[in-house]
């Protein structure tokens, strides 16, 4: 909203305003044209889309608040809860739903806190985490009043085992590792890190808000998966995202727990208020239930089938724009990815990437500026522009100028 916007008068009328909000979505990011690559999943299936907004539109006036008043709600955030322990191997209360990434981790974060004053008595306890740990863990530091301990990462891009060892304190009271980290698409060694955690005591949280709901579907179409789930001796917790690879809309998040005794930390109940018993699972009081619905949707409409399928198209077409870019004379793609998301960059003075991304904005795309290159995560529908991209992104390494000096950023302030 501009500075200085007051509250009209008298309402507007609803065709007016509409047609503004119209005017002023157009100006707003191309996810349905395959030209962006992070923010939205593009499922490129119009009857999943369309199923999406109709829960959505069902369920958007009612509250999760309280579940008592809306069964329906309740038994879909059970389900959703329990079909994400069964796939990565917990037990099926042992979680809950949130609104995304950040809250999930947060949650994780709380948790381990709370578990290291009342078992270890910790008063102020640390994470540890690898400098490519997602951001949302400097967050849930900040809010929660807990020391962040970041460790540098190996070569490969990945977590440093040694370096983590190393770095353990008795004031330890989390240990997080990435399935896979954000900036590279790497999974760290999680097996060895909960290793680590789990001979000292200390809880291990694996954050697979971004390759949780991709990860077991690449394992079972073959590939190469190092253990990173409660399959892993160590592991207490995992953040998963419906909202990302899940293919619902935004606004949900799973984070779970090796046991129910772990989730117990993370309820909140009070009784001293003269409204009466108030009680929440997550951070949030009031919560939506149109996300619920549509993650409990999307998960029943494309079942063990559809997500393999879809799996498949994201491997194939993201093999297709790795070939491709590592064939542009003078780039490289940054670290090898585990997954369906890398940086990739150049080594040669003659190609400015920042110059590169100015081109490829001119052309329409929206490529994901990082400190050390540009970032792409593949969805579905890429697979329909691939050939185009990367065409453009020839054209825009050997006809580049001077970079503008766009900055790397992820997220935004207002």
């Amino acid at each position: 909203m501009a500075d200085g916007a007051k509250i009209p008068e008298h309402g507007r009328d609803a065709k007016e305003l509409l047609a503004g909000i119209e005017a002023r979505h157009a100006e707003d990011i191309d996810w349905r044209g395959g030209r962006a690559f992070s923010l939205v999943y593009n499922v490129d299936d119009h009857e999943h889309e369309e199923l999406l907004e109709q829960v959505g539109v069902r369920y958007l006036h009612d509250n999760a608040l309280n579940p008592f008043k809306y069964p329906s709600v309740l038994q879909m955030e059970l389900d959703v809860i329990a079909m994400a322990a069964d796939l990565l191997g917990t037990e099926p209360n042992a979680g809950s739903m949130s609104s995304g990434g950040t809250e999930s981790i947060f949650l994780a974060v709380q948790v381990a806190r709370d578990h290291s004053r009342a078992t270890r008595g910790i008063a102020e306890p640390q994470v540890l985490a690898p400098a490519t740990a997602h951001p949302a863990f400097a967050k849930a530091c900040k809010y929660l009043d807990v020391e962040l301990v970041l460790v540098p990462v190996g070569p490969d891009g990945r977590a440093d085992p040694v370096a983590t060892a190393a770095a353990i304190t008795e004031r330890t009271g989390l240990i997080v590792g990435s399935a896979p980290c954000y900036p590279y698409g790497v999974i760290d060694p999680i097996e060895t890190l909960a290793g680590l955690a789990l001979d000292r005591g200390i809880l291990f949280h694996t954050d697979a808000c971004l390759g949780g709901w991709l990860l077991p579907w690449w394992e079972r179409l073959g590939e190469d998966v190092p253990l990173w789930d409660f399959r892993c001796p160590g592991v207490t917790s995992i953040s998963a995202d419906v909202h990302k690879y899940g293919y619902t809309f935004k606004g949900a998040s799973v984070v779970l727990y090796k046991s129910r005794d772990l989730l117990q930390h993370q309820f909140f109940w009070y009784d001293e208020w003269p409204g009466g018993l108030y009680a929440s699972g997550t951070a949030a009081g009031t919560r939506s239930a149109a996300p619920i619905a549509g993650a409990w949707a999307a998960i029943n409409h494309l079942g063990v089938d559809g997500y393999l399928r879809l799996a498949e198209i994201v491997r194939a077409t993201s093999n297709r724009f790795q070939a491709g870019i590592a064939a542009i004379d003078g780039l490289r793609i940054t670290h090898q990815p585990d997954l369906s998301l890398f940086e990739f960059g150049s080594d040669t003075l003659d190609i400015d990437i920042g110059a590169v991304a100015d081109v490829m904005d001119d052309k329409g795309w929206n490529l994901d500026r990082q400190q050390g290159g540009l970032h792409l995560m593949v969805s579905p529908y890429h697979a329909h522009i691939v050939d185009q991209f990367l065409e453009d992104l020839a054209f825009a390494v050997a006809n580049h100028g001077e970079s503008r000096g766009v900055e790397a950023t992820y997220g935004g302030v207002s």
